[in-house]
């Protein structure tokens, strides 16, 4: 026997995930547990691979063996493919391993053709069944139109739509028999003027064009967008479930819906969900109608519930956890579509954690595995100003999908929103309703509106796993999306009009309303207490003022990994001395200039080690090109030329001489130091003395300061600069009368300076891995030019992920292991750690752990995403 390609549901269980996906896997426990479930069969994620190596092609054995389990489900059913008296239907639906929610493709009702469906009607002249038969044929030919033969879905719905306003209705289940049977008859004169030929009548072809269709949506935009933000690798595939229909739109004793076994924006234990009566799954998803909340169902027909609520309990009992659940009632019969682990926001995932300890159902190590660091972001981003918000008018209010509150100009579109947002604009995307092409766009945004859909909607779904705001199905919106402008409450926006949302009201506010910093207690406190025990890494962050380092410190920071001087060099009070130092023509003359900014930059240090209370801070020396600070404004030059007694044309050839071709590998970093030594004096000379005042201030704190030289490639180099900060450290500790203690290291950014790492250690006390230059020059392209043209990368699967946000492991991440080695092995206790944005990457982290780093350093607001992420690394190494 071949290669086994096809499994029917009860030939799976739930750890078959990698094969049959995470649907095929949930659908087959489900049967397990006896639950009631249609019969079906579950194509392989190896399936999609070999389609993808057999140049996008279902090979001829798989389609055998799809023919063969289609057989069997018939039989299990009792039900014939194509068969005019008694036919069997099917859904064709995606399943990656990773939940990927609307990102890929579904087709509903496949095996109609005119045939069947006169066939169906010939068996019952009940008017309400030829519509139901009708309204499925219309759903598939659109369906199957948009996702395998790529007619955009929304011309079909414009048919629908003129075909209601010639009836005088305004929804869809208003029209009757005979309108649905026009609509099959536009739909079909529509697919052959566009396709130039009839739409397919064999039951057969359109299922291989369908599970074809599946496999190709693995490869989509929005799939590989999606992807990428959630580090879901391009090699796993995606399996395809082929299940009977049952049918939610057969009768008012029917209908469909979406249900969590809690509530998914707050994490509060009820059943929490929304279905539709006479209706089909996609309804309810792609809000086109607003739904009824899941506990009306025990009134409309209280069997079903009472069945529903306690599947939902057993499910969430089986798998430990939230559960997200798809179910159809066909003429009063409850069926199950699908289970999975519910997505939430991460106020959600923290108390479902946490309560989920107290009941006794998984362990404190389970709970801190089942927060996604990422989505803490969510947590520590503001909310709007109470003071000024009790004074703000709501206009409206629609469902709170999502968390948080967002301010911003309107847009209509999602390109619009990403290239507002590119340009540094904070938009708000205001849609009728969201689609899964809109993904770039909704990320993009600092809030997402939408006039229809529920709490289960493609937007209020996605939004929650992004962390965004989110306001869903404000029916009171009059929206114009063709000529972009809405109408709320009587006022009119228009595109790049002010507007405030709030996602955990869903109040929406015609103004921009300020926000104030979040504030995490409770669940969090304790949550996080659990992740540091269990953690083996340090948490620093990266700061350069006051108020960024008393931020990270309320996150949880252990101190400062990175404060990089330059910036404090840019402030108004002392830019100026900085471009004299740079223009000065003598040694004394930089003293001079340099002697104006030692005491400015010594009291910025006595501020930061104030907050720090004795927590360490990595000082890193001056770093940019020159040509950075000097003036390009012609008023500037002349003001500067005349402070410095100099010719305006003498000053302009001066700066014209500090333009570089390549300035990011010119004359920066240690390199200025090195020309210039008494920069580096006068920066430890800050640094030190604002180190021996607070600690003369506070003798209780351990104040040690860590002197990190940049950019050093060669041991000589780091001893030539080091001999300069330790002549003046020494001279100003002797002075002082002080024992203090004080180290100096360096930053391991350039390729040479991971592979020389064992001579470099004999002079340097620590190791900080700049990764965002380290990535730079091991790629040899640069981070601020590279955006223009990794989007081709991504499309020709060349990189899956930008290196600048997540660590190059093979790569990058082979000259970090290499410097660790060679490091330790010239000096075992040197301090080893991570200071590019790669500290507040999960996976990034994970990788610091394993190669035994000692810290990671990240933004203020990235803190707690490392501590946990370093938590569920080191809870990871215990389990191998």
């Amino acid at each position: 026997m071949g290669h086994k390609y096809v499994y029917l549901f009860s030939e799976g269980n739930e750890n078959m995930r990698e094969l049959l996906g995470g649907k095929g896997a949930n659908l087959a426990q489900m049967v397990k547990l006896g639950l009631p479930v249609p019969q079906g069969f579950t194509i392989s994620t190896e399936a999609c691979t070999r389609y993808y190596e057999d140049g996008k092609r279902i090979a001829p054995e798989i389609e055998e063996e799809i023919k063969t389990y289609l057989a069997k489900v018939e039989e299990i059913n009792g039900k014939k493919f194509g068969d005019k008296r008694n036919p069997l239907l099917v859904s064709v639906r995606s399943g990656a391993r990773a939940s990927m929610p609307g990102m890929m493709d579904t087709i509903l009702n496949l095996g109609l053709n005119e045939d069947v469906v006169e066939g169906l009607i010939a068996q019952n002249s009940d008017p309400k069944f030829e519509r139901f038969v009708y309204d499925s044929f219309r759903r598939f030919i659109q369906m199957f139109s948009d996702v395998v033969m790529e007619i955009p879905k929304k011309t079909f719905e414009v048919i629908i739509d003129e075909v209601k306003e010639q009836k005088g209705v305004k929804d869809d289940i208003d029209l009757d028999a005979d309108d649905m049977k026009l609509l099959v008859k536009r739909f079909k004169e529509y697919y052959k003027e566009q396709k130039g030929e009839d739409f397919p009548f064999d039951p057969q072809v359109q299922l291989m064009e369908a599970i074809k269709a599946v496999f190709r949506s693995w490869d989509n935009p929005r799939a590989n967008v999606y992807r990428r933000m959630n580090e879901i690798p391009y090699s796993w595939g995606t399996a395809v479930n082929v299940q009977p229909m049952v049918f939610g739109n057969l009768n008012e004793n029917s209908g469909t819906g979406v249900a969590f076994t809690r509530d998914p924006a707050t994490g509060e234990k009820a059943l929490f969900g929304e279905y539709l009566i006479n209706a089909q799954g996609e309804d309810v998803v792609a809000g086109v109608r607003t739904p009824s909340h899941i506990t009306k169902l025990a009134e409309d027909m209280p069997e079903v519930y009472e069945q529903f609520v306690t599947i939902a309990n057993n499910l969430e009992k089986h798998y430990r956890d939230m559960q997200d659940m798809e179910f159809t009632i066909e003429n009063g019969k409850l069926y199950m579509l699908q289970t999975r682990n519910g997505k939430r926001t991460a106020a959600a995932a923290l108390k479902v954690a946490v309560d989920l300890v107290d009941e006794g159902m998984i362990s404190e190590d389970e709970a801190v595995m089942r927060v996604d660091p990422k989505q803490l972001d969510s947590l520590l981003h503001p909310q709007f100003d109470a003071k000024i918000l009790k004074n703000a008018k709501a206009l409206g209010a629609g469902l709170a999908a999502s968390p948080g509150a967002a301010c911003g100009q309107v847009v209509f579109t999602a390109n619009d929103a990403k290239n507002l947002a590119d340009e540094g604009k904070k938009v708000v995307l205001v849609r009728l309703e969201t689609s899964p092409e809109d993904i770039e766009g909704m990320e993009k945004a600092e809030g997402i509106l939408t006039v229809r859909g529920g709490m289960t909607s493609h937007a209020a779904v996605v939004a929650r796993g992004m962390g965004t705001c989110c306001v869903s199905g404000c029916g009171d919106i009059h929206m114009h999306e063709e000529e972009k402008y809405f109408v709320l409450a009587g006022q009119t926006f228009h595109e790049g009009d002010p507007i405030s949302i709030d996602g955990s009201t869903g109040k929406i506010y015609g103004e921009m309303i300020p926000t104030v910093e979040a504030s995490i207690s409770g669940d969090f406190d304790r949550f996080m207490k659990w992740a540091d025990s269990r953690r083996t890494l340090n948490v620093r962050t990266n700061a350069d003022n006051p108020r960024d380092a008393a931020q990270a410190v309320k996150f949880g920071a252990e101190g400062i990994g990175l404060c990089r001087t330059e910036h404090m060099f840019f402030e108004a009070d002392r830019i100026k001395a900085i471009r004299k130092m740079i223009v000065s023509k003598t040694p004394e003359d930089r003293a001079a200039a340099l002697a104006e900014i030692e005491p400015l930059q010594q009291g910025d240090f006595e501020e930061m080690y104030r907050v720090l209370e004795g927590r360490p801070m990595t000082v890193r020396f001056l770093d940019p090109p020159l040509h950075e600070f000097v003036p390009t404004k012609k008023e500037d030059i002349v003001e500067l030329a005349g402070e410095m007694k100099m010719d305006v044309s003498e000053l302009e050839s001066v700066i014209a001489g500090l333009h570089e071709f390549n300035p990011m590998m010119g004359h920066r970093g240690c390199r200025l130091a090195v020309t210039y030594p008494e920069i580096a004096a006068m920066q430890t000379t800050a640094v030190i003395k604002a180190a021996l005042n607070v600690s003369k201030e506070h003798p209780e704190w351990n104040t040690t300061p860590e002197i990190m030289i940049p950019l050093v490639g060669e041991k000589r180099e780091l001893k030539f600069v080091k001999d300069v900060v330790v002549k003046t450290a020494d001279t100003l500790i002797e002075e002082a009368g002080s024992s203090m203690v004080y180290h100096v290291g360096t930053m391991i950014e350039i390729p040479r300076a991971a592979l020389t790492a064992d001579q470099i250690a004999e002079e340097a006390e620590f190791f900080s891995f700049g990764t965002n230059d380290l990535t730079q020059m091991t790629f040899g392209f640069s981070r601020d030019d590279a955006g223009k043209f990794l989007d081709a990368y991504y499309e020709n699967k060349i990189y899956e992920a930008d290196p600048f946000a997540r660590l190059d492991q093979v790569g990058v991440g082979s000259l970090i292991q290499m410097a660790v080695e060679k490091g330790r092995a010239t000096r075992p206790n040197i301090k080893l750690g991570v200071c590019g944005e790669h500290g507040g990457d999960p996976t990034s982290v994970e990788f610091c752990h394993r190669v035994g780093l000692n810290y990671v350093s990240c933004s203020p607001f990235r803190v707690p995403i490392a501590r946990l992420a370093a938590a569920q690394a080191a809870i990871k190494d215990q389990g191998k």
